[in-house]
C-alpha cells in the first residue's frame, strides 16, 4: 500500500517512463507540469498543438524538446482527436490534457471510431495525502457526474477500485456519504447507500468492502464514529468516499485542497486509458502527482 505521495512518485519512476500524449500542448502549466515529470523520468512525452507556441513556452521554462515528439495542429479539437487517437493506436500510453476546454477533449475521448470509451460511466477519481488522516485518501466523483442515480454510483465505485488498485490497496474500504447515518426514505443518497451496501454484500460489487451511509465525520474519525454508536468496523478508515453529488464532491475536493493542507493528485477513468485534467488552479505539486498516478494507472483493468 502507498502511504504518501514521495512513494507514489518513486513507484511511478519504477513503472516509467509512460508516453503521454498532450492535447493542444501550447500551455504553460501543462508543459510546467510535463517538464517535472520529465525530469523525474516518469514520462516521455508526445505534445500536440501549436508547435511554434509549444517551442517559445518551452524555452521560457527551460523543457528540452530533443526527446519530444511534436505534432503541429492548430485547430483545438483536431489536436485533442490526433492526441486521443495516439494512446487509442498504442501510440501512446495516456492523455493529458492542454490548453482546451474539458468538453472538447472528453468528446475526442467518446469519439466513435478513434475514441476511449468503453461503455462505462466516466468519473473523477482524486487521492488525497491528508495530515490529519492515517492513510491516502480517495475521493469520487469531484468533477464529472453531476447527480448520480445507484447504477452510476455503482460504476463510480468500480472505476475508483482501478486507481485503488494502482496505489496497491487490497480490499479497500469504501465509504458512502451522505447527511447522515441512516437510511431515511426521504433522503434518497441514504437509500443509494443501503443499496450500494446490500450489492456489496450479495457480489455485485467486488474488490471492496462498502459501507454506509456515513456522514464524513464518522466514516473518516473513530471518535465521531464511536461518539455517534456507529458500531461499523470501517467506520473511522475509509480509503474511498463515495459523494452522493458533484457538488459535494468539488466542496470536499477544494476544501481538502485549500483548507486542509492536503496534497492531491485526480484522474478520469472510465476509459481505455488514463485520462489527465489538471485545473489551473492546482498546484504544480498537485499537477505533477496527477501525472504520477496516470502512470500508476496505464495498463491497469
Amino acid at each position: 500500500m502507498i502511504k504518501n505521495f514521495e512513494e507514489l512518485i518513486k513507484l511511478a519512476i519504477e513503472k516509467g517512463p509512460k508516453k503521454v500524449a498532450v492535447a493542444c500542448a501550447q500551455d504553460e502549466d501543462a508543459l510546467k507540469a510535463i517538464k517535472a515529470a520529465y525530469d523525474k523520468g516518469i514520462i516521455k512525452g508526445i505534445l500536440v498543438g501549436d508547435v511554434d507556441q509549444i517551442k517559445s513556452i518551452s524555452k521560457e521554462i527551460g523543457l528540452d524538446l530533443t526527446d519530444f515528439e511534436l505534432i503541429h495542429i492548430t485547430d483545438m479539437a483536431e489536436a485533442s482527436l490526433k492526441a486521443v487517437s495516439m494512446v487509442s493506436s498504442g501510440e501512446a500510453d495516456l492523455v493529458m490534457k492542454g490548453l482546451v476546454d474539458t468538453s472538447i477533449i472528453l468528446k475526442a475521448v467518446l469519439n466513435k471510431e478513434v475514441g476511449l470509451r468503453t461503455g462505462n460511466v466516466l468519473s473523477h477519481v482524486a487521492v488525497f495525502d491528508v495530515p490529519t488522516y492515517h492513510k491516502i485518501l480517495t475521493v469520487t466523483d469531484a468533477a464529472m457526474n453531476i447527480a448520480p442515480d445507484l447504477m452510476a454510483k455503482k460504476q463510480i465505485i468500480e472505476n475508483a477500485l482501478h486507481v485503488t488498485k494502482a496505489l496497491n490497496i487490497d480490499m479497500p474500504n469504501v465509504g458512502v456519504i451522505t447527511a447522515k447515518e441512516k437510511v431515511t426514505e426521504s433522503m434518497p443518497a441514504t437509500v443509494d447507500a443501503g443499496e450500494l451496501v446490500k450489492m456489496n454484500q450479495e457480489g455485485l460489487i467486488k474488490g471492496c468492502k462498502v459501507g454506509g451511509p456515513f456522514a464524513l465525520d464518522n466514516a473518516v474519525s473513530k471518535e465521531a464514529a464511536e461518539i455517534k454508536g456507529i458500531k461499523d468496523p470501517m467506520a473511522g478508515d475509509v480509503d474511498i468516499l463515495l459523494c452522493p453529488t458533484i457538488e459535494a464532491g468539488n466542496v470536499l475536493y477544494k476544501a481538502l485542497n485549500f483548507l486542509g493542507n492536503a496534497r492531491s493528485a485526480g484522474i478520469i477513468v472510465g476509459a481505455k486509458a488514463p485520462i489527465i485534467l489538471t485545473s489551473r488552479a492546482d498546484s504544480d505539486d498537485s499537477k505533477l502527482n496527477s501525472i504520477a498516478l496516470g502512470v500508476l494507472m496505464s495498463g491497469i483493468k
